[in-house]
């Protein structure tokens, strides 16, 4: 049969999840006949034109090469999930209403410190409008709802199941709706509870609206963890944002990141971006399978590697810099090197020292120089950044997968090939190498050719730096122990004890 889906896209572009999604249904099924993509319009840009300008990407290659006329699948639709109505004219309501077999509802804010009455909107009232459109969907056979694997993160043991959010979702639309903003800040943090943001409070109130208001719907709700570039498909290491850990990961490869507050214990739950469009794809077929015997509670299916092939910060961080001394950034600012901790005191330190300091210097020199300072302003925005990801790079959970353990004991061996989403199989050392060269090649667009010169300016730097270094040490002994007596006896004696030490070790071994 001929399908036509739909994606939902919350803002002016597909994130990652979206555009990975689309290229792999044109690639992969060949059954579907049409993609609507639900995007936002832009001043003097059609929603057509800025598809076109996406579909032109790295990542369609592939698709281009196996299918040429593949673009003629992708219908753009103009929306907005914010406004009434979902901002579509009654013709392409009826035109969706009419064609559409399968939802996969994506759209979410990716800002996880949003106001909470943006989050509300984007990830709640976006949830329901999309529902009730659904509703009146003729032909709708399956609604995937992507959600995250945080949307429950105060609890430590997460269930494949949906959780009864602290607050009615109902009531809590409408005391937002005549509160003023200053109000609604206030009051966030004690509605938020444990949770550690507007996007994980807002993401936990829109499973529980779906598991609500889902009536007859055929639905199935997605969790991944911490997405990331892709593990296989279409080709390993794409990414094509600075979004979640990848903008850490270019800012430790260009020297500007040396301290982070993470546990080198806990475990880094990654999950690359075609494990969970795979395992996504693989959650519509068997809901759409099992139409007649379907379960009596809504699937849902914990996207995580943590339970079964766990990975821990402290690995990500060796990895990450090991990749970036081999195959250094271009014009990096120093040698990669990054300093987990747990403690906020010591943290703050090395911010002082190993960020703000050099910062500071540097935008002076460049102040000198003429030129516009620019390093005290992405040193905040790298700190902005890493005070969002630091409740997950300090916590670890437990999530049941058995409903993935089903769903993949359920798939035939060319499906499981084609649709893999198996992360036993994950070889993390080879995984981070290629994420850490998708970062250098995708989102910095820095070519392979330019790698001897990128690493003999890495060299410049640790010549610089141990020079640096050498001066500092004549320095201090020239203004400290030069000058005193007591210093310059623990200086001899120091000197003595190694110097018997060393006699001692000789004398040893030819005795041997």
């Amino acid at each position: 049969a001929s399908l036509r889906m739909m994606i939902t896209g919350g803002t002016l572009i597909l994130n990652t999840k979206q555009l990975v999604l689309l290229e792999k249904l044109l690639r992969s099924c060949p059954q579907v006949k049409a993609v609507y993509v639900m995007v936002r319009s832009k001043a003097g840009q059609s929603p057509q034109a800025r598809i076109s300008e996406m579909i032109n990407s790295k990542l369609f290659e592939r698709l281009q090469e196996e299918q040429p006329a593949f673009a003629e699948k992708i219908i753009a639709v103009k929306s907005d999930l914010t406004q009434p109505e979902l901002d579509l004219s009654t013709e392409e309501q009826d035109i969706l209403t009419e064609n559409i077999h399968i939802v996969f509802h994506c759209a979410a804010t990716i800002r996880f410190n949003e106001p909470l009455k943006d989050a509300m909107q984007l990830n709640v009232l976006a949830t329901q409008k999309m529902l009730a459109l659904a509703h009146r969907m003729k032909h709708l056979e399956i609604f995937i709802h992507v959600s995250t694997a945080y949307a429950n993160c105060d609890r430590e043991v997460i269930e494949e199941i949906i959780y009864p959010p602290p607050v009615n979702y109902r009531k809590l639309i409408d005391t937002l709706d005549w509160m003023d903003d200053d109000l609604v800040s206030t009051l966030t943090p004690k509605l938020i509870g444990k949770r550690p943001n507007t996007y994980t409070y807002t993401k936990a109130l829109a499973e529980y609206l779906v598991q609500q208001e889902a009536g007859n719907l055929n639905l199935a709700i997605v969790r991944p963890s911490i997405v990331g570039a892709s593990w296989k498909e279409p080709f390993p290491g794409w990414i094509d944002n600075f979004n979640g850990p990848s903008g850490i990961f270019i800012a430790a490869g260009k020297g500007i990141l040396r301290t982070m507050r993470a546990s080198n214990d806990a475990v880094a739950d990654l999950v690359p971006v075609d494990v969970v469009i795979n395992a996504t794809l693989a959650a519509a077929w068997y809901s759409g399978s099992h139409t007649h015997n379907r379960p009596k509670n809504i699937l849902v299916y914990n996207c995580t590697t943590g339970g079964i092939n766990p990975f821990h910060w402290g690995e990500v961080e060796y990895h990450v810099i090991s990749t970036f001394k081999r195959n250094p950034l271009e014009q990096a600012v120093r040698r990669p090197n990054v300093n987990l901790t747990t403690n906020r005191l010591i943290n703050q330190y090395w911010i002082a020292v190993s960020h703000k300091a050099p910062a500071f210097l540097y935008d002076l020199y460049l102040r000198l120089m003429g030129r516009k300072p620019r390093m005290m302003k992405t040193i905040g925005r790298l700190h902005k950044a890493m005070m969002v990801l630091e409740y997950f790079t300090s916590h670890s959970w437990i999530w049941n997968n058995d409903n993935m353990a089903m769903l993949l004991s359920h798939m035939s061996p060319e499906d499981k090939k084609m649709f893999n989403f198996d992360v036993r199989q994950l070889h993390w050392a080879e995984y981070m190498e290629s994420y850490c060269m998708g970062t250098k090649k995708y989102v910095l667009n820095e070519e392979l050719s330019g790698l001897p010169a990128a690493r003999k300016h890495l060299n410049k730097l640790r010549n610089i730096r141990y020079t640096f270094n050498t001066i500092l040490v004549v320095l201090i002994w020239r203004v400290f122990i030069a000058r005193s007596q007591m210093a310059r006896n623990v200086w001899y004696f120091v000197v003595s004890l190694c110097f018997k030490f060393l006699s001692y070790f000789r004398a040893s071994s030819t005795m041997r």
